[in-house]
C-alpha cells in the first residue's frame, strides 16, 4: 500500500476562502470526497443564505407579518439552536439581529443614521417569533432572519461528518477560518493551528496544536470602519444596534464548529470581564485579545 500523502483542495463558498485537506494514498479518492464537501457546503449556502429568495431564510423572511412557514427537520434543528444560544446569552446573540445591516454600511467610513439604527432595532427579537412544531413566523413585516452568526460553522460541522462517516481519520475542514480537525496528520502529529492576530491578520499571534476537534474565531478585524480613530466592527450587539468594544478576537476550541463559533461570538458581545468569566464557565480552552492589545489565554497548560 502506498504512503498518504496531503491533498489541498481550496474552493469559494459562502463569501470566503475555504479549504479541505486529506491525507489519502489515493488522489482519486481524496478528490471525490473534496467534491462531496464542496457540494455540502454549497447546498447549506443556498438552502440559507438571505440574499436567495427561493432560501429557507428566504422564505420566511419574505413571509413576515403574514402567514407562518413550515420548515424541514434540518432547519427546525437549527431554530431550536438558535433558541438555546439567544437563552444562554441573554439575548445577545439573535439570529433576527441581520436587519442592522440596513442602517450599517462598512464600506464607508460613516456612522448610521440615528434614525434608520432605532428603525432596524425596533425590529429585532428572537423572543417575538412564533414557532409551533416546524412552523415559523415572524409576526412584523420587515423582520427577518440571519443565518450569518451560526451558519459557516454548520457547514463545517456538516463537511467533517460527511468525512469521517466516510471513514477519512487524517484531514480538516477550514471555512474562512473556522475548522475542524478529522483526526491528527498521517504520522500522528497534531496540527498546528495559527491564531490570527488581529491587528496584523497576515500573520499568527499565538499557535495551539490539535489532533481532533473545532476551532472558531470571532474577531474586529474582518469588516470594519473607523470613524474619528474609533473603529466599529460587523459584530452589532442587538440590544443597541453598535458595535462590540471589549474584545479585539476570541478564538475557541470545542468538539464542533458550532459550539465553537457561538462561544466567541457570545464573549465578544459581552464586556471584558463578563466574557472572560462566560468563556472560563464553559470549560472550552480559549485564547482572547482584548480592546487594549493584552491577552487572555484560556488554554491548559502543554
Amino acid at each position: 500500500m502506498s504512503e498518504a500523502t496531503l491533498h489541498r483542495f481550496r474552493f469559494q463558498a459562502m463569501a470566503c476562502e475555504n479549504e479541505v485537506q486529506l491525507y489519502a494514498s489515493d488522489a482519486r479518492a481524496a478528490a471525490s470526497m473534496a467534491g462531496r464537501v464542496m457540494a455540502e457546503v454549497r447546498r447549506i449556502e443556498a438552502k440559507y443564505s438571505r440574499y436567495r429568495a427561493d432560501s429557507v431564510v428566504g422564505r420566511i423572511n419574505a413571509a413576515a407579518g403574514s402567514e407562518p412557514v413550515l420548515v424541514d427537520e434540518e432547519t427546525e434543528g437549527l431554530l431550536g439552536y438558535a433558541d438555546a444560544v439567544f437563552r444562554q446569552s441573554d439575548g445577545r446573540f439573535d439570529i433576527t439581529s441581520g436587519v442592522l445591516r440596513r442602517a450599517w454600511n462598512f464600506k464607508e467610513a460613516r456612522l448610521p443614521d440615528s434614525r434608520k439604527l432605532a428603525e432596524a432595532v425596533a425590529l429585532i427579537g428572537w423572543d417575538r417569533v412564533q414557532r409551533e412544531g416546524r412552523r415559523i413566523r415572524l409576526p412584523q413585516a420587515g423582520m427577518e432572519l440571519d443565518f450569518g452568526g451560526f451558519g459557516k460553522e454548520y457547514a463545517v460541522d456538516r463537511a467533517a461528518d460527511l468525512c469521517l462517516a466516510s471513514g477519512w481519520q487524517h484531514g480538516l475542514i477550514n471555512l474562512g477560518g473556522d475548522l475542524r480537525i478529522l483526526g491528527p496528520q498521517a504520522d500522528g502529529r497534531p496540527w498546528q493551528i495559527g491564531i490570527v492576530d488581529p491587528r496584523h491578520p497576515e500573520r499568527a499571534i499565538a499557535t495551539s496544536a490539535l489532533s481532533g476537534g473545532a476551532m472558531a474565531t470571532s474577531g474586529d478585524y474582518e469588516r470594519y470602519i473607523e470613524v474619528d480613530g474609533r473603529r466599529y466592527c460587523h459584530i452589532l450587539d442587538p440590544r443597541t444596534g453598535y458595535s462590540v468594544r471589549a474584545w479585539q478576537s476570541v478564538t475557541a476550541v470545542a468538539s464542533r464548529c458550532l459550539v465553537a463559533g457561538s462561544l466567541t461570538t457570545i464573549a465578544m458581545l459581552m464586556g471584558a470581564e463578563e466574557g472572560d468569566e462566560w468563556l472560563r464557565q464553559s470549560g472550552a480552552p480559549f485564547f482572547a485579545v482584548r480592546a487594549d492589545g493584552s491577552h487572555v489565554d484560556g488554554r491548559p497548560a502543554s
